[in-house]
């Protein structure tokens, strides 16, 4: 067995519900797949002396998994004021309007029409709510309205599909595009350098206790599998299929349909580059 503290990012083991830091909570959505890993993470950050409290990404449509967020959060005895989206991906996104039911709260989401109220989220804006301090992050890549969010106070960032808590995230195509997403990990990379964030807090995985290194890791695979690609059409092969039937033998045949979403967008960054 392989030892957790060995892998990318240190993945902490154990149960993924509960406590991940000081101002985190994780209440995993019952929809564990190959695409969602144990399935959604959907947190609930607030300050520890306040009884307000943030969600984001309240997962799937599943009354049962939004009601356990809110029952959660009022054990912690906290009142849920405000939700967030770090994209729209229905594995994030879809519970979002029934939450807001539920709760009573406005959704703030980078798009429209995600968002349930005035306001919106844009970079450079920071989340206030109970006394909390979270900067958001715009982070595209995996979608163009992924965002991450910035947890100063513990050392922590929140990245939705941005970073996972284990294996590599999509790059959705044609909405996700590469050189976006190298660009967001690289804004990434400059929080655990310039800011001190040591924990991933990711939308679905285990919560990661190397930030940089798990980034770094991300960065080196992609250039990896640049470099397969074009090694790939240089051999022939032309069409996404063919390069994920070369390049993904390896993987999971239930994951090439979305291995192949990675190669589109990893061929147009070439040609884009003038590499192919």
């Amino acid at each position: 067995m392989t030892d957790a503290a060995a892998l990318p990012g240190q993945p902490r083991g154990g149960v993924l519900s509960g406590p991940a830091t000081d101002r985190a909570v994780n209440v995993l959505a019952p929809n564990a797949s190959a695409m969602t890993l144990d399935g959604t993470n959907t947190w609930i950050v607030a300050e520890p002396d306040s009884d307000l409290a943030v969600v984001i990404d309240p997962g799937p449509l599943d009354d049962a998994h939004l009601q356990s967020v809110v029952e959660t959060a009022e054990r912690m005895g906290k009142r849920v004021a405000l939700t967030l989206l770090t994209h729209g991906h229905p594995d994030h996104a879809e519970g979002a309007a029934r939450f807001a039911e539920l709760t009573r709260t406005h959704v703030r989401a980078l798009d429209p029409a995600l968002r349930l109220g005035d306001e919106g989220l844009a970079a450079g804006d920071v989340i206030t709510t109970g006394g909390l301090e979270m900067w958001v992050v715009p982070t595209p890549g995996h979608t163009a309205d992924s965002l991450c969010f910035h947890l100063p106070a513990d050392r922590a960032v929140l990245t939705g599909d941005t970073v996972l808590g284990r294996g590599t995230t999509v790059v959705a195509h044609p909405d996700g595009r590469l050189g976006d997403y190298l660009d967001s990990l690289r804004r990434l990379r400059s929080l655990t350098v310039d800011d001190g964030v040591r924990t991933v807090l990711p939308g679905h995985g285990p919560v990661l206790d190397d930030a940089q290194g798990v980034i770094e890791f991300y960065l080196a695979h992609r250039a990896h599998r640049l470099a397969q690609v074009e090694t790939a059409v240089e051999a022939g092969h032309t069409t996404a299929a063919d390069v994920v039937a070369r390049v993904y033998a390896d993987v999971d045949r239930s994951l090439w349909p979305a291995a192949e979403l990675s190669v589109r967008a990893q061929l147009e960054y070439l040609r884009e580059h003038g590499l192919i």
